[in-house]
């Protein structure tokens, strides 16, 4: 190891230190000697420590080291479903800007200012902070493996997330039109999405054993064509409401009385739907379905808000708690606390209810139920009837029972507010009853 001056044509002073490694010479140029010799002073003593190629860590491009290090380290523990969205994210944000810089030299202002670039390009703001996650993650992983000193990614403020559009579940009634207008597998299909709340990769991994006499058991789910665990890992117990009971036993008697181990839905091979398979059904099928119901838009996995709203609405929400519908609590009901006739909580929201109680003369944990004309205080709450057992599943018709809630709490409860032909529940309970339609018990919930 030694340090030189040059002198340049030019008459300027240039100091080398020159040094062996790895069997073959290097060398680093300064302009002081000064700078030369701390440089030199740091070989020598990583030399001595034995960490003298860590100099060279961090010269490697982005690309190569997410091809050559990350996805052979890691990628290799995703499922495949996430790794085709990294993969898509990798393709079409991060390598085509960020791939031939080495990563010594990004930088936070690298990573903001192609954020920018991302979003000015009028990419979607959700898809750039996946991107910048993504990215994140692997700058952290280069990190921790000594590549980089520190992960740059971290210093870097995410995109503000866009305007969130409020969730609008279907109301029964519109679930109903949508099965009316659909075959009996789709309207089978809709009744498990709508009535259990089942993720559609959960109900079309369901097996006839799954059903049980008073629950469905959920613990697996369909991803691209095959079968996986749940999105949770967790598996689980739903509830098996009495008209979505008779609506699977009509579906299993057309089938011919599968096998316990068939599926409930199989493609047209008897095999789980492919991912294109899938798409074509939503494309197809659901849109029909949606367009008989006179809805704008609507994705399957809106029917799955549409069971955590009528457990909200029905004033189940211990059910809710232990529901599917779980991961969304808090966009139905962020601080409702009402529960068996009951407001837990706020001390005013409290007394609220109290004072309430009392003028209305109910005890706690009394329900507010609809009568028949002329016979009060009789229940409308019989056995559930079945009709149209040729063609597609009939009516179901809800009826509420839904308990005193504190003002603090029904304003909460913006969701099931918005729903008006919900809120209605009442017109549409005579309708249905004059119609001839199957009946809903929502004494089921409880």
């Amino acid at each position: 190891m030694e340090i030189e001056r040059r002198v340049l044509k030019n008459g300027a002073v240039r100091w080398r230190v020159r040094w062996r490694q790895g069997g073959r010479r290097r060398s680093q140029v300064f302009d002081r000697k000064g700078d030369a010799v701390t440089f030199s002073a740091e070989l020598r003593r990583r030399q001595q420590l034995g960490t003298l190629t860590e100099m060279d860590m961090g010269r490697v491009t982005l690309t190569e080291y997410v091809v050559g290090t990350w996805c052979e380290a890691y990628a290799s523990q995703l499922s495949p479903k996430t790794w085709m969205h990294y993969r898509q994210l990798l393709n079409k944000h991060i390598l085509p800007s960020l791939g031939s810089l080495e990563l010594r030299a990004i930088r936070p202002e690298t990573i903001g200012r192609w954020q920018a670039q991302r979003l000015a390009a009028g990419h979607g703001r959700v898809s750039v902070r996946y991107a910048l996650t993504l990215l994140g993650a692997i700058l952290q992983r280069a990190f921790e493996n000594g590549q980089i000193p520190s992960n740059p990614a971290r210093a870097v403020r995410k995109a503000a997330l866009p305007r969130r559009t409020e969730v609008r579940p279907f109301a029964p009634a519109t679930l109903e039109r949508m099965r009316a207008a659909s075959s009996p597998r789709d309207a089978t299909l809709i009744s498990v999405l709508a009535y259990a709340g089942l993720r559609p990769g959960e109900a079309l991994a369901l097996q006839w054993r799954d059903v049980r006499e008073q629950t469905i058991l959920v613990e697996r789910a369909i991803s691209l064509g095959e079968e996986k665990d749940t999105k949770t890992a967790a598996h689980r117990t739903v509830r098996l409401l009495q008209p979505l009971a008779v609506d699977l036993r009509e579906w299993r008697l057309r089938n011919g009385r599968p096998g316990d181990k068939t599926l409930i839905f199989p493609s047209a091979a008897g095999i789980p739907w492919t991912l294109a398979a899938y798409q074509s059904w939503r494309r197809r099928a659901f849109k029909r379905a949606i367009n008989a119901a006179g809805l704008p838009h609507g994705r399957p996995y809106d029917l799955r808000h549409s069971f955590a709203s009528l457990l909200l609405h029905e004033g189940a929400l211990g059910d809710l708690r232990r529901s599917p519908a779980r991961p969304r609590r808090s966009t139905h009901a962020q601080h409702l606390r009402a529960r068996d006739g009951r407001v837990r909580g706020h001390a005013a929201a409290r007394r609220a209810d109290g004072d309430r109680r009392r003028e209305s003369g109910l005890g706690r944990g009394r329900l507010l139920e609809l009568t028949q004309p002329g016979q009060a205080g009789a229940a409308l709450f019989p056995p559930p009837q079945v009709t149209n057992a040729e063609g597609p599943p009939g009516g179901h018709q809800f009826v509420s029972r839904r308990p005193f809630v504190s003002s603090r709490g029904q304003q909460k409860c913006d969701i099931c507010r918005r729903l008006r032909d919900t809120m209605r529940h009442e017109r549409t309970t005579r309708s249905a009853l004059q119609a001839g339609g199957r009946r809903f018990d929502p004494g089921w919930l409880h």
